[in-house]
């Protein structure tokens, strides 16, 4: 079972680190100061976040980890976050490193021309030597640095004595070449990862920037952070809706396709709910604000996106591992490839086989295993939130894909949760007096059954004043109303209090009790309306490998198996409190122990379960706090079928994985052989390297590009 727990957890900046494979370096570095724990980097969008469980405060913590980083990978420091995510950017020296690279590179063709034309033998030498320290100045400082601290194996270092070892033996372009391509291949690697943050970009786009206040007859514009809760806002036609609220007056269509994924517009009219980063499209709105601007919608939609990286797939943690044994080891084959055949081979020639471990040297780097595949991940998660589909973690999507099992919670996720009663019945009791009493009471619930009743008829409140009135959690209500005590609840409520209930009702909804005075006086029958995609979903589920579907509600067995029957789930457990709710889910992780469990809930009254199961989903529960929290993953809007395309995104998300992962591999073991044998050429090599990893970086923002189309993914 997830335990929650509070935790010092702390987020900081990541500047200056582009080298996926130094930021594994300093994320285990920083993991084994002593109280850090589940510290983690998350290159793509440049935050390092963990947990301070030690006596040493924040800043003293800052100061010990940018000397780690620092010694790792000179320049790269952590620092506070000063805005919101993306708001803030980090100034480069983008135009310097072209400038740069594009004289070394006119340096290197001119002594190129020059080499193949025979003429000026020392300048030629000259031009390539220029060029090489033009272009390679900082991979060689950032080598020589760590060389001095002990760290070895990353890939300046490589760099650096791979071309070193290409000039000594008079190989000048191939050495300039190494470089240059090298530096290039860095260039567009952090170009590519840029674009990949474009879809976190547009999540961006619709973070408000100024809120019209009203205030008495005049109206105010300020920055949304500097209003209090209960303002009223104004929202004029086309303008983003700055905050979540309420709506006091106007009627509108709103856009909130940014948001929930879905394109046609909402209608909404005073007492709608909006949140933040809807459109307004025709009306003017006036809206009492009731969230400040940190805990708007889309401020937690940023929130979960940028944290969503620190939580690490197995395949994230397993190739990380992979790297940190593959570097020394071809690190060390490169050295037997250069020495050992002095002692075999009859006419060794030191610079011929310098060369083959040169080239084997300038293979051997991991970069395009270790940074595709957070790449890859981040392409799922971005994506998804493109489809309206928040998931919290890539170790997330391993679960979505892999679970064979799925519970649905059943009014408000298989059904619309539009209650309305359908019958009333009474026991020697006259039904308009009845009525009367129940509705009164109910006028105080907030239960949507208790709304549905409430609403059932208009009372003359101030003829049935309610004089007490509990509320029985998941059971129902106690009130008393002229003179009369009255229970109105589940069967449940009417068992615990010596009430005998007719256990032969055969009625289609819930029933809902009504004793007065400890007698049994009449029940309401609700009815509850089965969301249209419903059964489509469940289908669709199956087919793509859900083993078994259930249901737990706690409604009569009569009404849950026939909305089960509707919509094609395999079991139901019905008549359940909110805690049997989790004893059933404990009792079918016993019978199912190897298997993953989803839960899919509406977030608010299924806090334990969605706690408990391997991965807990909220359906549209955009604006529910509680479901953002104890939510492993959150369908902004109420369609079941997003369901289906979380789980497709999920394997694409594996897919391009193990595509990158083979290909990267596949390439760098058969160039690694042919350098051994002194087959390939550092150009080879180069394209092993950078080639591969530019290959395997646009490989995984294509997930970026991955459409929601009825139900199926496009390009």
């Amino acid at each position: 079972m997830k335990v929650l727990k509070q935790e010092n957890k702390v987020t900081y900046e990541v500047q200056n680190l582009s080298c996926a494979n130094c930021a594994k370096k300093i994320e285990k570095r920083i993991n084994e100061i002593d109280g850090v724990s589940e510290a983690s980097i998350d290159i793509i969008n440049k935050r390092l976040t963990f947990n301070n469980n030690s006596n040493k405060n924040n800043e003293d913590l800052l100061k010990e980890m940018n000397k780690i980083a620092d010694s790792v990978e000179p320049g790269t420091k952590f620092v506070e976050i000063k805005k919101r995510f993306y708001e803030h950017e980090e100034e480069t020296n983008e135009k310097t490193i072209l400038i740069r690279l594009i004289i070394g590179g006119i340096l290197f063709i001119l002594g190129y021309i020059f080499e193949h034309l025979n003429i000026y033998s020392k300048a030629q030498i000259i031009l390539f030597i220029v060029s090489y320290v033009l272009i390679g100045y900082e991979v060689i400082y950032k080598a020589i640095r760590n060389m001095i601290k002990g760290n070895l194996f990353d890939e300046n270092f490589l760099m650096s004595i791979a071309t070193i070892a290409a000039i000594y033996v008079r190989s000048y372009p191939e050495a300039v070449a190494v470089m240059l391509f090298y530096e290039v291949g860095e260039y567009f690697q952090d170009r590519a990862l840029d674009r990949s943050r474009e879809s976190i970009r547009e999540l961006v786009a619709i973070q408000p920037k100024v809120a019209y206040v009203k205030e008495g007859t005049t109206i105010k514009e300020v920055h949304p952070a500097q209003v209090n809760i209960n303002d009223v806002i104004v929202i004029k036609p086309g303008d983003l809706i700055p905050l979540d609220g309420i709506v006091l007056s106007g009627t509108s269509e709103v856009d909130t396709s940014k948001l929930t994924g879905e394109s046609l517009p909402r209608t909404v009219e005073p007492n709608s709910e909006v949140l933040a980063g809807y459109i307004n499209y025709n009306g003017l709105l006036e809206v009492k604000v009731t969230k400040i601007y940190e805990d708007s919608a889309v401020s937690k939609i940023l929130e979960l996106v940028e944290n969503a990286q620190s939580k690490k797939a197995k395949v994230e943690k397993w190739i990380t591992k992979f790297a940190r044994i593959y570097t020394p080891i071809v690190i060390l084959l490169a050295i037997l490839i250069t020495f050992v055949p002095m002692a075999f081979v009859e006419n060794y020639v030191f610079n011929d086989y310098l060369y083959r471990g040169a080239t084997f040297l300038v293979v051997s780097c991991p970069c395009a295993l270790v940074i595709s595949i957070p790449l890859s991940i981040f392409g799922g998660i971005g994506a998804s939130s493109r489809a309206g589909i928040l998931i919290k973690g890539g170790n997330y999507l391993e679960i979505l894909r892999d679970a064979k099992i799925m519970v649905f919670d059943k009014t408000g996720t298989i059904t619309k949760g539009n209650f309305v009663v359908t019958k009333v019945v009474t026991y020697d009791f006259d039904e308009t007096e009845l009525v009367n009493l129940t509705v009164s009471a109910e006028k105080l619930s907030n239960h949507a059954i208790g709304k549905a009743i409430a609403m059932y008829k208009e009372i003359n409140q101030d003829e049935y004043t309610v004089e007490d009135y509990e509320e029985i959690f998941g059971k129902g209500i106690k009130a008393r109303i002229k003179d009369n005590d009255i229970l109105i609840g589940n069967k449940e409520l009417m068992l615990n209090s010596n009430i005998e209930v007719n256990n032969e009702i055969k009625e289609t909804g819930t029933l809902i009790y009504v004793a007065i005075n400890g007698r049994l006086s009449g029940y309401f029958v609700i009815s509850d309306e089965v969301k249209n995609e419903a059964k489509e979903a469940i289908s669709l589920l199956k087919r793509d490998g859900i083993e078994q579907t259930i249901m737990l509600t706690g409604d009569n067995f009569h009404q849950a198996n026939a909305v089960a029957k509707k919509v094609g789930i395999d079991k139901v457990y019905a008549e359940l409190l909110p805690e049997d709710k989790l004893t059933v889910l404990e009792q079918l992780k016993k019978e199912y122990p190897d298997k993953f469990f989803i839960y899919v809930g509406d977030g608010v009254n299924d806090t334990p379960v969605l706690t408990a199961s391997d991965i807990g989903i909220s359906m549209g529960a955009l604006g529910s706090d509680a479901a953002i929290e104890t939510s492993d993953v959150v369908i902004m809007n109420d369609n079941l079928k997003k369901l289906y395309t979380a789980r497709q995104l999920a394997k694409l998300t594996h897919k391009k994985i193990w595509q990158n992962i083979i290909f990267a591999l596949s390439v760098k073991v058969i160039v690694l052989i042919l350098s051994g044998l002194g087959y390939a050429s550092m150009w080879m090599a180069v394209f092993s390297d950078v080639g591969v990893a530019l290959l395997a970086i646009l490989n995984s923002v294509l997930i970026l590009r991955y459409k929601e189309n009825k139900g199926q993914l496009s390009n």
